[in-house]
């Protein structure tokens, strides 16, 4: 059987599901602020489980996955806790921004300090109650604003644990990742708790195949953590392609962007990506791939400053097939949205 444990001066009993409001810094109009996270203790012991959205106040995505999780009847029969919170920066969403109000980045705070400033405060209260309390994690996040990301896990996969639970969930490609100082990853990864990060889609907008994508692969880690048992029939997820490196293609000068690469191609060193065209002169400069590999990112504004990254390049040792299994995987989802009756789009 299950256990009680603590968070923030609450005690949870197991076969309980419960919602804890942790209080953080008020507005300075003294308007009370809060961080909802959402509790589903088990009745019988197994892994802890952290889901969280929105550290990056503009990386709304995450917030529908969870949403949609926490309507799935299997839940009520979990083996171990699931913690969710669907909103960790109620500020930068409040404000449509990546920040929280002092311009800080929470994502580049970690782990914090109950002194600090209004970042190092919120990341010391998402370690001391959250992370210390969770066995298993992942991160929920998207392209920044006005980029897009094709469905993927960033993580350490040279950690075994990690690389079994970065298969498990589904997408066709996996980023080895190097730990970012202050991320809320390496602030996991240094109290011995294994976190993905997904990555998919872009700032500020619903994507619906990023979204169904992300369920569906928290579905997967949960089966393969054994807090729910696979459904019927369920296919296991395929072999993911892993990228051991990923590079930035940039402006070659400022101008307007004439793009004609989409997510998911592959690309070989040199090829022609797009052409970056003076709209005051006939100057056009070609965009040209600085390596070879799959483009997993790409901006969608049409107007760059010379430098802008504008195509992300995944690097594989072996590309054949990479394309393939990422254009299937995201046709698949879009089959099921369009026999899908009941979804409304906005």
């Amino acid at each position: 059987m299950n256990t009680a444990f603590h968070m923030a001066g609450t005690r949870i009993e197991p076969g309980t599901q419960v919602t804890l409001n942790l209080p953080i810094p008020k507005l300075y109009t003294h308007t009370p602020m809060e961080m909802p996270v959402h509790i589903i203790h088990g009745k019988k012991e197994g892994p802890r489980l952290l889901i969280c959205a929105a550290i990056h106040g503009d990386e709304i995505n995450g917030v529908e996955i969870i949403r949609r999780l926490m309507l799935q009847a299997n839940l009520k029969r979990i083996r171990g806790t699931l913690i969710a919170i669907p909103v960790v920066n109620i500020y930068g969403v409040i404000h449509h921004s990546r920040y929280l109000p002092d311009r800080r980045d929470l994502n580049r705070s970690f782990p914090g300090s109950e002194k600090g400033s209004l970042a190092s405060r919120l990341a010391n209260l998402l370690m001391s109650e959250v992370i210390a309390n969770v066995t298993h994690a992942i991160d929920l996040h998207t392209g920044a604003l006005h980029r897009s990301n094709v469905p993927q896990i960033r993580a350490d996969i040279d950690d075994k644990q990690t690389r079994d639970l970065a298969s498990a969930f589904g997408v066709p490609v996996i980023i080895n990742a190097k730990m970012r100082n202050g991320s809320l990853r390496a602030a996991a990864c240094d109290c011995g708790v294994p976190i993905l990060v997904y990555e998919a889609g872009e700032a500020l907008r619903f994507d619906e195949v990023c979204i169904r994508a992300g369920v569906r692969g928290i579905n997967n880690l949960l089966v393969a953590l054994g807090m729910i048992p696979a459904r019927k029939h369920a296919k296991a997820p395929g072999k993911p392609f892993v990228a051991q490196s990923s590079t930035w293609t940039r402006a070659p000068i400022s101008g307007v962007l004439l793009n004609n690469t989409k997510l998911g191609t592959t690309v070989n060193k040199g090829d022609v990506m797009g052409t970056v065209a003076d709209p005051f002169s006939k100057t056009e400069v070609e965009i040209l791939a600085t390596t070879s590999g799959v483009v997993i990112g790409r901006t969608h504004l049409p107007l760059v400053n010379e430098g802008d990254a504008v195509f992300h390049i995944a690097r594989f040792t072996d590309l054949s097939g990479v394309t393939d299994e990422v254009n299937e995987f995201q046709d698949k989802q879009l089959r099921e949205i369009d026999d899908d009756e009941t979804l409304t789009l906005v």
